[in-house]
């Protein structure tokens, strides 16, 4: 065993008791100093992510005392990932789970290695390079303005024929009426995230809809002419049209918990979390992993990189396996409102991709 294996043996061993040790402060939107291991891409895990990045120590403490540098899906246009100002520069903020990966899927064929790995709350659906490595639990909840009148428990069948521009019956709106869908008697504007997210993919598939060809009543445009951003309640209105219809969005259960705890910073605006078919998106203070909606969320790595353990010690160390660095830091991740995922770190989702 050399002695960077040997040091990252003793990091590993040493996090479980390191991991109960939290930093409490929001996390900010990147990392202060340049450091081994860059990811890109979701929106939902950015601030998880963040806070794994900060309590995460590199082993050498090369080129910095953390492992993990996560960039937000938003903030400046670009961002630069490594110390050499003429490599890894200037390089488009990647927004989103589908943006994520292939900013790493680009990388590794221009083989500039600007990026490690890509955050990822969808789950992969064809072959390829990538393994999907699972680390926790989030659930989706349809969002609305604090002020909503369409109260406090929505009808899963109710909120599909909504999303698909349909009446409680089931049968088609016309679009040059101007007659919007209605949950509990209350018209509504069905929004959904930003093209390249996994939420908007993920809740487009539980819609049963098509994500790139949205059906006419639903927007990823606010009312304000903003694009919809993932678990930003900024874009709930109670007048979204001339219609005169209430919002409702998609909002990640995990996001939600950690704005409004504080260790994320806080775009809720006013948005609540609706119950569906009489569950709660919370039990308690926590995500309620028995909601409709669940789902996995992802750290996608380059396979050929973990293939072993001694290509890349770091790389395989920080997220492969239930004694990874991740891993073994569940109390980060629960602060941040992920639920513990029984699958954390296991490789089973392995030669994907995200299409």
């Amino acid at each position: 065993m050399n002695v960077k294996f040997a040091k990252r043996a003793a990091v590993v061993a040493g996090a479980v008791v390191l991991g109960t040790t939290l930093v409490t402060t929001t996390a900010q939107a990147d990392p202060p100093t340049y450091r081994q291991l860059v990811g890109v891409g979701s929106d939902t895990t950015q601030d998880v992510m963040n806070g794994l990045g900060n309590t995460i120590d590199d082993s050498d403490g090369s080129p910095s005392s953390k492992l993990i540098a996560s960039y937000d899906a938003t903030g400046s246009a670009t961002i630069q990932t490594r110390p050499d100002p003429t490599v890894c520069k200037g390089l488009t903020r990647p927004n989103g789970s589908g943006a994520g990966v292939n900013a790493l899927r680009a990388d590794i064929a221009a083989g500039t290695h600007c990026y490690d790995f890509a955050r990822s709350s969808s789950a992969p659906n064809a072959s390829g390079q990538f393994t999907f490595i699972p680390f926790g639990i989030d659930a989706v909840a349809p969002a609305v303005r604090g002020d909503s009148l369409i109260g406090s428990d929505i009808d899963s069948a109710e909120l599909v024929n909504a999303y698909n521009c349909k009446d409680t019956a089931g049968n088609p709106l016309n679009p040059t009426a101007g007659i919007y869908p209605t949950l509990n008697g209350k018209t509504v504007h069905p929004l959904i995230p930003q093209a390249g997210s996994g939420t908007r993919k993920f809740w487009a598939s539980k819609m049963g809809i098509d994500a790139n060809n949205l059906p006419w009543c639903v927007s990823d445009v606010a009312k304000d002419g903003s694009i919809v951003e993932e678990h930003d309640g900024s874009s709930l209105q109670r007048t979204a049209a001339v219609d005169g219809a209430e919002d409702v969005v998609p909002f990640s259960i995990a996001q939600w918990i950690a704005q409004t705890n504080g260790v994320a910073p806080n775009r809720v605006h006013g948005a609540v979390l609706e119950s569906v078919d009489g569950t709660s998106p919370r039990s308690g203070s926590d995500l309620n992993t028995s909601f409709p909606y669940n789902r996995e969320v992802y750290n996608v790595l380059q396979s050929s990189r973990i293939a072993n353990d001694s290509i890349d010690p770091d790389y395989y160390f920080a997220f492969v396996g239930g004694t990874s660095d991740v891993c073994n830091n569940t109390a980060v991740i629960n602060l941040y409102g992920f639920g513990t995922d029984p699958n954390c770190g296991s490789t089973a989702l392995s030669g994907r991709d995200l299409v």
